[in-house]
């Protein structure tokens, strides 16, 4: 589904990724970890394509998408969501939405507001629909990041430390989400912090350290990595 090769991001004489190669398989769930300043968000933003690359190619499903605008890849079916959630504070729910499957979904106005619908359900924001979206609690502005990017019905879904700040309970909430948007068929790849998360539904770690893939493989394997406990755990 997803393939980077040669992958390298540079801001001025800052390397911020590094000669990075990853392939992510259809239907996986690939959990993404790393201290802070690894890189991991400029690795989103190169995919997603808010940030060009320096150097090296970025396939999805076959098809390069290096030269590729972010608004068409939206459309190809990749969706994203944000640490720091960014709805239109002054729209409401059904809103906001609509906005991500007519825009990012490329739907026109009536099967639009279908998957809205449907989507604003499956998230569990059916009672806020018609509330501001500035009015929304932390485990709500989540569910509707969730929302927008399930309304384009991406191929592929890039959380981006979805249940940062959320109690035990509200990470559970999500997780449910989560694994029923995995069930209905997109290909993940999730940035987290919170490990007990991760590890309950990431079918693989994959290890950023320095702008490079220091360790790779299933969670319990990764998390064991004297390497990874030494840059990430501080072991």
């Amino acid at each position: 589904m997803l393939k980077l090769v040669d992958l390298s991001k540079r801001f001025g004489a800052l390397s911020v990724l590094q000669n990075l190669d990853l392939t992510v398989a259809a239907g996986e769930v690939l959990g993404v970890i790393g201290p802070n300043g690894a890189g991991k968000t400029t690795l989103f933003n190169v995919i997603a394509g808010v940030q060009a690359p320096s150097a090296g190619r970025v396939s999805v499903d076959g098809r390069d998408i290096t030269a590729m605008k972010v608004w068409d890849r939206c459309r190809l079916g990749i969706g994203r969501t944000y640490q720091v959630p960014k709805p239109f504070t002054h729209m409401s729910v059904f809103e906001n939405v609509m906005v991500a499957a007519v825009h990012g979904g490329k739907m026109r106005i009536k099967p639009a507001k279908e998957q809205a619908q449907q989507v604003i359900e499956f998230v569990g924001l059916a009672h806020r629909l018609r509330t501001a979206a500035g009015q929304l609690s932390l485990l709500d502005l989540k569910r509707l990041e969730l929302a927008k990017a399930l309304a384009q019905k991406p191929r592929l879904l890039l959380l981006d430390e979805i249940a940062g700040g959320l109690t035990e309970a509200e990470c559970d909430t999500l997780l449910e989400i989560i694994q029923g948007a995995r069930a209905q068929g997109a290909t993940i790849v999730w940035i987290e912090h919170v490990l007990h998360a991760l590890r309950r539904i990431a079918t693989r770690l994959a290890v950023l350290h320095g702008g490079a893939i220091i360790s790779s493989g299933l969670p319990d394997e990764v998390l064991a990595d004297s390497r990874v406990k030494e840059v990430y755990l501080g072991v």
